[in-house]
């Protein structure tokens, strides 16, 4: 069923050929929950703009042309570009942009996989000013990443808000480069928008289909059912006809840590087990090499992120820490485990035990099949000693603050506490120059790989299929598929059928 709000089917349809693109997922959920997911944020970019884009590390003009911060970064001022329109015809000015903004701070929204309203923490209780096309954001408190959230922050029209709050996933209405045309469980059609700001997108009509077999997303490419298939499997050879993009994706596969309780309270044991590791060998016998090794609590992506390599592996530096925390003769750690997310959770736990049994370290090891109850269950801190997770956020304040701050005492916080690495997160939150704040992060980075939070082991390759030859084309540092960037396909069909 075409949602009311769309432009009538004969305006939009196109003469092209459609551009169908695969996804694993085709989650149609609400734009105002906070979401990491590929697919979804795939999606999302497709019908929605944000006031600023993240870009090669640096953010760039969307719905706002400028915007300024005050010395103590509390205050934030936006220009919103002018003549812009919402797929519905009504306008996006300041005062729209400031609805989105108060539904995204909304107690409800922000919640995925158990992380609830964790857009109201930074935006919740903001006084919001709106005088035509200039918006002033009053934060509650300074955050000088303020961005790092807005660029997450789509701009919905109000025109549908009752919609979505009423379970609607097929309202979708942005200012984005593609209007919806159809929207259904396994398929979405989308047609391009001719009044969108940045004339970039390519391709006239987008299908996205669901295929939850990366086999198949794989055959789909090759026989030319899909111009486009994402994850697919890094490993996968050569297909004739088709571009295949890898890239080393931002998502942090980790251990959270119990400091709160237990034998991991001590930061020496913390320690021990980072030296114990050795993350090249694990990548080879998990991923067979297809991930990076990650040496800090966030990746070589992310802004402000060190550059030296973690300490280790060193068995005995790691039995000498043990023995100093007085397990000489070892210990045993609970473990809880799930069954996906990361899917390789359980083959990483038993690889990880047999590294870790060499300084005499056992895991009682309990699985779980319901992820979402998973994660739950971390969020009201009821883990073992430890358990696997993943860290997908490309923000480093975000991480910081919301992970590690004791004082924030975040959804996946542990009972980790560290005075140093929370006084660079008050410096950090007021520090507006870029790069002065940026070195703040690497002395946090340094700070963290010398008393732990987390066992920090890697980040995964991916791998995206586009048909024909693309040399050009790569993928943006959060690892998401921008259909803007996606190349015209017509010339590649025409050499085809030439």
């Amino acid at each position: 069923m075409m949602p009311n709000h769309t432009a009538p089917l004969a305006m939009t349809l196109s003469h092209a050929a459609p551009v169908t693109i695969a996804l694993p997922r085709l989650p149609l959920g609400d734009p105002h929950d906070c979401t990491d997911a590929n697919d979804e944020l795939t999606l999302y970019q497709t019908f929605y703009d944000t006031l600023v884009k993240r870009r090669d590390g640096a953010y760039h003009a969307q719905l706002a042309e400028s915007w300024t911060v005050s010395e103590d970064a509390r205050s934030w001022t936006f220009t919103i570009r002018p003549g812009v329109a919402f797929h519905d015809g009504t306008p996006c000015d300041a005062a729209a942009v400031a609805q989105s903004l108060e539904r995204m701070a909304r107690e409800d929204k922000g919640y995925t996989l158990g992380s609830p309203a964790v857009w109201r923490q930074y935006l919740g209780g903001a006084e919001l000013e709106a005088d035509g096309q200039t918006l002033t954001v009053r934060l509650t408190a300074p955050m000088a990443d303020l961005l790092d959230v807005l660029v997450q922050g789509f701009i919905v029209a109000p025109s549908v808000f009752d919609r979505p709050d009423a379970g609607d996933t097929t309202a979708i209405c942005g200012t984005g480069p593609y209007r919806v045309q159809s929207a259904g469980k396994d398929r979405v059609v989308a047609t391009r928008n001719p009044d969108h700001f940045a004339p970039g997108a390519k391709n006239e009509t987008l299908i996205f289909v669901l295929e939850t077999d990366a086999a198949e997303r794989a055959r789909m490419l090759a026989d030319g059912r899909v111009q486009v298939a994402n994850s697919l499997d890094p490993h996968i050879g050569d297909i004739e006809g088709a571009t295949l993009v890898r890239f080393t994706a931002p998502v942090a596969i980790i251990y959270l840590l119990n400091s709160a309780k237990g034998p991991l309270q001590d930061g020496r044991v913390r320690r021990a087990l980072s030296l114990a590791v050795d993350r090249e060998a694990l990548i080879d016998t998990v991923l067979d090499g297809a991930a990076d090794p990650l040496h800090g609590f966030v990746s070589p992506r992310h802004f402000g992120a060190g550059s030296e390599p973690v300490p280790g592996p060193d068995v005995a530096a790691a039995r000498a820490l043990l023995a100093e925390a007085g397990y000489a003769d070892g210990l045993t750690l609970t473990l809880d485990c799930p069954t996906r997310l990361p899917d390789e959770a359980q083959k990483l736990t038993n690889d990880l035990g047999a590294q870790l049994f060499a300084i005499g370290v056992r895991f009682d090891v309990r699985i779980h099949k319901d992820r979402e109850a998973y994660a739950h269950m971390v969020r009201r801190k009821e883990i073992g000693d430890l358990c696997v997770f993943d860290s997908s956020p490309m923000s480093t304040f975000r991480v910081l603050y919301e992970k590690i701050d004791s004082r924030t005492a975040g959804a996946w916080w542990q009972g980790y506490r560290n005075e140093a690495i929370e006084a660079l997160i008050d410096q950090g939150r007021v520090t507006t120059d870029t790069q002065a704040r940026a070195a703040l992060y690497r002395r946090a980075y340094a700070e963290l790989q010398g008393d732990p939070a987390w066992l920090t082991l890697y980040n995964p390759h991916r791998a995206v299929g586009l048909r024909g030859d693309h040399p050009g084309f790569r993928m943006r540092e959060h690892g998401v598929i921008d259909v803007a960037d996606l190349p015209d396909f017509t010339s590649d069909r025409e050499t085809a059928n030439g």
